[in-house]
């Protein structure tokens, strides 16, 4: 190996360990920083875990068996110090729909969603998530609050025998309210009311630094306790379901002050601490109180204000949304699927019918598509320069101002030979200018008859008012 390769090894295997980048770095004070960024999140980690295995329809203890595989994982290969992996609430819904209430199931699907996280990382396949617009998440996740939130109040209620699937399960919540277990009711609602207390102190709350008393420090605790492929791979090893990074326990591990991945193992082992000393008392943790938990959690993915934000930004973005949200309320993965598939339709409409520009009047057209062009638009471009150039008495000469051209293929190819020999036919020009060089290699290469290009317009114009 030449040592020019050499030198290349210390930069490939840090991009592939980025531990190597901070550990060497690494003092005391970030080590107390990450120790209570560590605990704070720990604290915040057990309640939701436990709630959200409720509902993922799994034993409670699974929530937790879910919770501490990627703290530990994440501390060799994270590349941010603030994200948390762990099960949140939208991931336990999935989970719902195909473990059947079978932990070994829950299990099979965390190692086979691995296997596929990790497939898609090695095969650099990240990009096809640039396909599903905010729009369709924005669908998706307050679909799934509704239906979260929903699911639990059979809970909060104290309702027993109530179906699974959404809209059965709003006509026996209905139907049995008369059922309600006054001793659950109050309990939940105690517990909502509390959480949202805690919530409210944790946004008035000054930052934490290390030069505040103990009790203020212990405050901070206090309050904050509710208000990715190989993490999954390796926790299905310790039964866990399927996990991913958590919107809610980042955003306590950035406030509280965490400096580097290292925060996770502190995360880590006060969950391992909870299962090996504290699972006998699961039993009786009410479930009311776990709805409780549930419901404050999912509640903020509801946006109510991104209607009104869509409707002014583009309106159009508001079907893929509407229909995200209503056919999550039949199955969830479902929703995903539909949003996406009209998303793309509303942008495949937009390369196959691509907005050309009309530049002049005058005796010589000039046109210009905005948005670029490509197979599917070949047909509108041909319909286009035909209607405004050919169709006139006389046949108007014609410019194609090609700024916006990036690419061209084949079918490209074809439609503009047959635009070419229309030209001819009619006894009018059909000239390009502004060729990008990649565009114009490409032109010249197929050798079109007819074919002129030009450099600016004014050099096109001048050259078919003399002709």
């Amino acid at each position: 190996m030449t040592e020019r390769a050499w030198r290349y090894i210390p930069g490939m295997v840090q991009k592939r360990l980025p531990i190597l980048g901070w550990l060497p770095h690494y003092s005391l004070k970030w080590l107390q920083l990450d120790s209570f960024a560590g605990f704070t999140v720990g604290l915040t980690v057990v309640p939701q875990a436990l709630a959200y295995a409720e509902v993922a329809g799994l034993p409670v203890q699974y929530g937790l068996y879910s919770s501490f595989m990627g703290c530990f994982v994440y501390f060799f290969l994270g590349t941010s110090r603030d994200v948390t992996l762990g099960p949140t609430a939208i991931m336990s819904l999935l989970v719902s729909f195909y473990a059947l209430h079978q932990p070994a199931y829950a299990v099979l699907l965390t190692f086979l969603s691995g296997c596929i996280q990790l497939a898609m990382g090695i095969l650099h396949l990240g990009f096809l998530l640039d396909f599903i617009s905010y729009p369709v998440i924005k669908g998706f996740t307050s679909a799934a609050s509704i239906t979260i939130g929903f699911g639990q109040i059979k809970n909060l209620l104290g309702l027993h025998d109530i179906p699974q699937e959404f809209f059965l399960q709003v006509y026996y919540t209905f139907l049995r309210v008369g059922q309600t277990r006054l001793g659950d009711t109050v309990l939940g609602l105690v517990c909502m009311v509390l959480l949202l207390l805690l919530k409210a102190m944790r946004d008035q709350v000054p930052p934490l630094h290390q030069q505040m008393p103990p009790c203020i420090q212990l405050s901070h605790i206090i309050v904050w306790s509710i208000a990715t492929g190989l993490t999954n791979l390796l926790g299905s090893f310790v039964s866990s379901y399927p996990v991913t990074g958590s919107f809610g326990r980042t955003a306590v591990n950035a406030q509280t002050g965490v400096c580097t991945p290292a925060g996770g193992l502190v995360t880590g082992l006060l969950v391992m601490l909870s299962l090996a000393y504290l699972t006998p008392l699961f039993y009786y943790i009410p479930k009311a109180a776990l709805a409780a938990v549930i419901i404050t959690a999912v509640a903020p993915l509801f946006d109510v204000k991104i209607l009104w934000t869509v409707w002014r930004v583009k309106r159009l973005d508001l079907v893929p949304m509407c229909v995200t949200f209503l056919f999550c309320f039949w199955e969830v993965q479902y929703g995903i699927l539909a949003g996406t598939l009209v998303s793309g339709m509303l942008l495949l409409y937009h390369v196959a019918r691509p907005q050309i520009q009309q530049i002049s009047e005058g005796p010589v057209l000039v046109l210009r598509p905005i948005s670029g062009l490509h197979f599917p638009a070949v047909e509108a471009l041909q319909k286009t320069v035909y209607n405004q150039a050919l169709s006139a008495s006389p046949p108007r000469s014609t410019i194609l101002d090609c700024t916006h051209i990036c690419n061209v293929d084949y079918t490209v190819m074809t439609g503009l030979r047959e635009l070419l020999a229309e030209f001819q036919n009619h006894g009018a020009s059909l000239v390009f200018a502004k060729l990008q060089a990649p565009v114009l290699f490409e032109l010249l290469s197929a050798e079109l008859k007819g074919f002129q290009h030009f450099s600016t317009l004014e050099e096109a114009e001048k050259y078919l008012s003399e002709e």
